[in-house]
């Protein structure tokens, strides 16, 4: 008989159990008609839109505070990247963990009460009304409510009946597919994102983007989701940026692909979901331009990246449009010292990337330059050399003069080239300047082509010398204090040679000495006579443009160097780097 019993008892527990659950969507409807959630919005219909609405009434009585959805913190829910999973975790936090003490009769006295108290981040959960012990949650998905007098108060009970069956019909939304990655409502907006872009410089055009900001690399396109009323507005809706630094040079800019910037605003089409999620600012920058060149691979690229992502102090994104993967290992040690993080191919990268901060394009202030009054963070090329010091781990930050007496010698490196601006007459010239007194190491391009060895050699010099070219910008890598001697090749090219590696070299704490090539020390008068405006009107050379001034003046001559007139140059820098 008493097995017979438990089984009837049994057989009725599960009927009771199947028939309460069949009165579910009657008990939802009884509860959302109650009074006793004043002005909360119900929802009676499946839709995100009043889903947020409710969130949004929750919150300004002081009921919840959300405090992480899809990753981003603080008291958002506008956010279209949010998955079911997330928001149902969200709305289990406001109905097990953040709400206490909320009489359904004094919901606005409560909402003013916290506004003039302490907050406090131990909240009850409601089962401890049943003899469940209470519970400490973290700051990160408390509701922040002001101490009770009372310590044993609760929720009324009206009120938590509503908030749970809420919660059950958010719950069934849920399962049933209704809530999607769009959640979004005006007025559970996150703190609105700002687009604003500078189009002014010669060099470049840079955007810079705060707020829910996402990159989508394979379409080239970067979302400025719900921008304030203060952002930039192009008049077509869309802002597009080639990310380099040569913006007066139009067949360089062309190799570089566009990056479109579209700002939304509530109401728009949602942008696209986020599928990686960044605590990091990002930076994007193109690589296509880059040929190898270490001079231009310094001035358009490298010292602007320092100018743009430096502040950050390695937590930054790096993303590369027009992925150059020669650059990217030519500067290994660059980039690691900017970023912490592997840089990104752009263009091949299919995920949406969401950043709280984005910046494309990179800051230059000319070639080989940093003006501190233009650098957000004042930085100057001695902070970028030293940047360099320690990205390729020198040891020398300073030169101190040599004591003659001491038998110590001054240590020069002599930058040598092969194929055009070639010193013809370099086994002389070696001879001399270790007559003079110096210790010479010669650098052929086998050499100067491993970034990191040479920069050794060159930080263990007092001194660089070669003939105007790419070589010559090595001279980053000297001690400060030290010496750089320009050698001119003939053209009329002394402006030009000055402005690329002349004009840099105070603001580096370096020294500058040139010698400039006459028109006996060229190889030009071997293919030109002297009456012939080569050389007796090189500037009219120079008009004709600078194809024709490169094939002449840069790519078609070498030079033989007068020994008496080096040695005299030699001489005077010997004095200058050492001390009786």
């Amino acid at each position: 008989m008493k097995a017979r019993g438990n089984e009837s008892s049994k057989k009725l527990v599960c009927g009771g159990a199947a028939a309460a659950w069949l009165l579910v969507p009657l008990l939802v409807l009884v509860v959302l008609k109650t009074d006793c959630l004043p002005q909360v919005t119900r929802l009676r219909e499946t839709n995100t839109t009043q889903l947020s609405d409710f969130f949004f009434s929750m919150r300004q009585y002081g009921l919840v505070s959300i405090s992480k959805i899809n990753g981003v913190t603080g008291n958002q829910v506008q956010y279209p990247g949010a998955t079911k999973e997330n928001v149902v975790q969200s709305v289990t936090q406001v109905s097990d963990e953040t709400v206490r003490k909320v009489s359904s009769s004094s919901l606005e006295s409560e909402r003013i009460s916290q506004q003039q108290q302490q907050p406090q981040l131990e909240v009850d959960k409601l089962e401890a009304a049943d003899g469940m012990p209470n519970t400490t949650v973290s700051s990160d998905s408390v509701a922040e409510v002001p101490p009770s007098s009372a310590s044993g108060d609760k929720i009324a009970g009206d009120g938590v009946d509503a908030i749970k069956d809420l919660k059950k019909e958010t719950d069934f939304l849920a399962m049933n597919g209704e809530i999607d990655g769009s959640l979004q409502n005006s007025d559970m907006a996150a703190p609105r994102s700002k687009l604003m872009c500078n189009f002014s410089s010669r060099h470049m055009d840079i955007c810079a983007m705060d707020g829910d900001i996402r990159v989508h690399g394979k379409s080239a396109t970067v979302y400025v989701v719900s921008a304030s009323n203060d952002s930039y507005w192009p008049e077509n809706g869309t802002v597009t940026v080639r990310p380099f630094t040569r913006k007066y040079e139009i067949s360089t800019m062309e190799m570089v692909r566009e990056v479109t910037i579209r700002p939304t605003t509530t109401g728009d089409t949602a942008p696209p979901r986020c599928m990686v999620t960044h605590d990091v600012p990002a930076v994007v920058f193109s690589t296509g331009p880059d040929r190898g060149n270490f001079f231009h691979g310094m001035g358009d690229l490298v010292i602007p990246l320092y100018n743009t992502a430096r502040e950050y102090d390695g937590h930054v994104q790096l993303m590369a449009t027009d992925y150059n993967p020669g650059f990217i290992s030519h500067y290994q040690h660059v980039l690691a010292a900017l970023s912490v993080y592997p840089v990104i191919d752009f263009d091949a990268d299919e995920a949406v990337h969401c950043f709280p901060s984005v910046r494309v394009g990179i800051e230059t202030h000319g070639e080989l330059q940093i003006d501190p009054a233009l650098s957000k963070k004042g930085y100057t090329m001695m902070d970028f050399r030293d940047f360099l010091r320690s990205a390729y781990s020198l040891k020398n930050a300073w030169t101190s003069p040599a004591i003659r007496s001491s038998g110590k010698r001054p240590r020069l490196v002599m930058v040598l080239r092969e194929h055009s601006r070639a010193i013809t007459n370099e086994a002389e010239t070696i001879a001399t300047a270790t007559e003079v007194g110096f210790d010479v190491v010669a650098a052929g391009p086998e050499m100067v082509h491993d970034i990191a060895r040479f920069a050794e050699v060159v930080n263990s010099c007092d001194v660089i010398v070669g003939v105007h070219g790419a070589g010559l910008t090595n001279m980053l890598f000297l001690p400060h204090n030290g010496t750089v001697m320009q050698i001119i090749p003939w053209g009329g090219l002394k402006f030009i040679c000055w402005h690329e590696f002349g004009r840099p070299v105070p603001d580096m704490g370096l020294r500058y000495v040139e010698y400039e090539v006459d028109p006996d020390e060229t190889t030009l008068k071997d293919v030109y006579p002297r009456d012939h405006p080569v050389f007796t009107d090189p500037i009219s050379i120079q008009h004709q443009g600078f194809s024709t001034l490169f094939s002449i003046f840069l790519d078609g001559q070498n030079v033989t160097l007068n020994m008496d007139r080096f040695r005299g140059v030699m001489q005077q820098i010997y004095q200058s780097v050492t001390i009786t």
